[in-house]
């Protein structure tokens, strides 16, 4: 893990995100206890050794969250948006670190059983707009949102809602995409995810384009050198 983390970092990495449960189509859910022993010796760690970075915990359960942080993690990413946990939001607000809330159909286990929407934009929008202001009237200053891409939602659903990201600035918040090696860019080329680096920092520049500030990613150097480029292509003068 630090091994890891040293390298991101380096690659100009700004988060490191660590989580203890997978959250993939059809996982099952992890004990509290296992949760705890996985995130918790690493991120101890990651703070000791990189006392300047960034952490993120990833996780849906308050008692986590709030152990995160006391070890050493500075913001709370939470793809149930606090569905699945009653006191993760008046834990983060406690806590006063910035919050992930993310839009998922379902949960990991169920989420990916043909999910269905009438307007995809339409409805992760008001699902995260519901949700922010959850998230403000529990005190919570800093949030951030993610559409969860691939989170009880078809390629199509992916595609549709990639394209509609600009409808997320209403939020008024910072957007967070998670585009990397994921089944729609698998489904499209076809491809497996160890080859879907290409397809992944195409993605990436879409979402930039379209409006994301924040991008959760595998691969660091390349998903800097997109920003890089984009940073370059906006500053130029006609």
């Amino acid at each position: 893990v630090l091994e890891t983390a040293g390298r991101m970092l380096e690659e100009g990495a700004r988060i490191l995100d660590v989580g203890g449960a997978s959250s993939r189509p059809g996982s099952v859910e992890v004990p509290t206890d296992e949760e705890r022993r996985r995130v918790l010796p690493a991120i101890e760690a990651l703070h000791h050794r990189y006392p300047e970075a960034l952490i993120s915990v990833d996780t849906w359960r308050a008692a986590v969250a709030a152990e995160a942080v006391q070890a050493g993690a500075g913001l709370v990413n939470d793809i149930s948006a606090g569905r699945m946990d009653a006191d993760m939001l008046p834990c983060v607000a406690a806590l006063k670190v910035p919050y992930i809330l993310m839009h998922m159909q379902g949960t990991p286990r169920t989420m990916q059983h043909a999910p269905v929407y009438q307007n995809v934009v339409a409805e992760v929008v008001h699902y995260l707009s519901g949700r922010v202001l959850a998230a403000r009237n529990a005190g919570i200053a800093d949030v951030v949102v993610d559409p969860g891409f691939g989170f009880g939602k078809t390629t199509g659903h992916n595609y549709a809602l990639l394209r509609g990201l600009p409808a997320l600035k209403q939020l008024g918040v910072p957007v967070l995409a998670g585009l990397s090696r994921k089944r729609m860019i698998n489904e499209v080329l076809g491809t497996t995810p160890e080859e879907a680096l290409n397809g992944t920092t195409v993605l990436n520049t879409m979402a930039l384009l379209n409006g994301a500030g924040i991008l959760r990613v595998h691969d660091v150097r390349q998903a800097v050198q997109a920003l890089e480029l984009l940073r370059a292509y906006r500053s130029l003068q006609g």
